[in-house]
């Protein structure tokens, strides 16, 4: 039984993705530009994970967190690009109705932990910097995976619901994305249903999912620099900034570029728009991160150099 025709009584059975661009000639160009970005991304994130595996001094919360931020970022590029090169070096461009939903789920479950996760590094920082006292206790290996755990649990409710909400939702032609991926705005313009109930669903996730985690980064970040401040010790100082500094750049950009790509709901014309926030979103993001937590990080940079070479010898 296709899911397409009989799963929510929809004409249509597959999509067809636009990608980047549809001039033949850049397509090579580009090929090779974005497997070299996704090959970067998977060899640096595990290369971050590595690191926090082997290096004794990054057996601490914060880097429990960064190391599954790692993971996240594998995931996010990798449900996005593979099937963005395919598009490069095939002419067939069509997704399965099954497929455009699968990739949509997935999409939304590693962003929605993304979100969730960056929360629980802010309040980490927080802990570490305005509670030191009470910090092992509080964020102890208990605490961390109980962290995670409920940032994977939020993040799969909200997946879910999207996806069963919009496999309700008919589609009778046309069937082109102007897109290298299914996302929700996009397949909104394309159903030949009512949308309404799903874009209230999306902005009620949107305050779930971004403006509520925001203001807890905010608030937690805050405190943190009211506390830095009255630290004496420039060198005190600077060194409290300095572990905040990587997570709030990262914060930055994921949540720019994520409201820029949900608040313009319905328009068309915003298409190509979309594409560069998309990017974005799912290869430059994920390929920044690991740069942006090590630039700055003398035991990331340590520990990295001896898994990269090879002189790693354990304590």
């Amino acid at each position: 039984m296709d899911l397409g025709a009989s799963g929510n009584g929809s004409l249509v059975t597959e999509f067809v993705l636009l990608g980047l661009t549809q001039a033949p000639a850049l397509q090579p160009l580009l090929f090779a530009v974005f497997l070299c970005a996704y090959a970067a991304t998977i060899g640096s994130n595990f290369s971050i994970l590595a690191a926090i595996i082997v290096e004794p001094k990054l057996h601490t919360p914060m880097y429990f967190f960064l190391g599954n931020l790692s993971l996240l970022d594998v995931g996010c590029i990798s449900v996005t690009v593979p099937a963005m090169l395919r598009q490069f070096v095939s002419t067939d461009r069509s997704i399965s109705y099954r497929s455009c939903l699968s990739q949509l789920f997935f999409f939304h479950l590693l962003a929605g932990a993304d979100c969730f996760l960056l929360t629980v590094m802010a309040y980490d920082r927080y802990l570490a910097i305005c509670q030191p006292l009470t910090y092992s206790t509080r964020m102890d290996s208990g605490g961390q995976k109980a962290s995670v755990g409920v940032t994977w649990v939020c993040s799969l409710a909200n997946a879910l619901i999207h996806t069963i909400a919009l496999s309700t939702l008919k589609f009778c032609g046309p069937k082109v994305i102007n897109h290298f991926y299914c996302d929700l705005p996009q397949l909104f313009q394309l159903s030949c249903s009512s949308t309404q109930l799903n874009e209230q669903l999306l902005f009620v996730a949107a305050a779930f999912m971004a403006v509520v985690p925001l203001v807890l980064i905010s608030v937690s970040y805050a405190h943190v620099v009211a506390a830095v401040l009255r630290i004496r010790s420039a060198e005190g100082r600077k060194k409290a900034f300095s572990t905040c500094s990587s997570h709030l750049t990262v914060v930055g950009i994921f949540y720019g570029t994520g409201v820029f790509s949900y608040m313009r709901l319905g328009s068309v014309e915003a298409s190509d728009k979309d594409k560069g926030v998309g990017i974005f979103n799912t290869v430059i993001n994920p390929m920044l991160n690991p740069l942006i937590y090590s630039l700055r990080n003398p035991d990331v940079q340590g520990a990295l150099r001896r898994v990269l070479t090879g002189r790693y010898l354990p304590e």
